[in-house]
């Protein structure tokens, strides 16, 4: 249920990136910025990130699906708040090193 769960907002979240791609019409100079460029590219790896090592974390099947949830919903500020207030020390498997912060 849980590997559907996280394979189901990893697809939406590549969905929602090929969305955000900019997109011209036909006739028209489309300017502006890119959609993210090198600074949204580096969140999503981050991201991308923490959703494995929540996945890899011996918390709760529920706590794993809300911290996914909050990273997924709000790529930065997500991150920033699972990296600093989820007692990820306490969490992590012996089988992997927490990335420290």
């Amino acid at each position: 249920m849980f590997q559907f769960v996280l394979a189901a907002l990893l697809q939406l979240s590549l969905g929602l990136l090929v969305e955000a791609a900019p997109v011209s019409a036909q006739g028209t100079n489309w300017q502006g910025p890119t959609g993210g460029g090198v600074v949204g590219f580096i969140v999503l790896i981050l991201d991308i990130v923490a959703w494995v090592e929540i996945v890899k974390s011996n918390r709760p099947p529920l706590n794993k699906v809300i911290w996914a949830l909050v990273v997924f919903l709000f790529p930065l500020v997500g991150m920033l708040i699972y990296y600093l207030f989820s007692n990820r020390a306490a969490h992590n498997d012996s089988g992997y090193e927490a990335i420290p912060s």
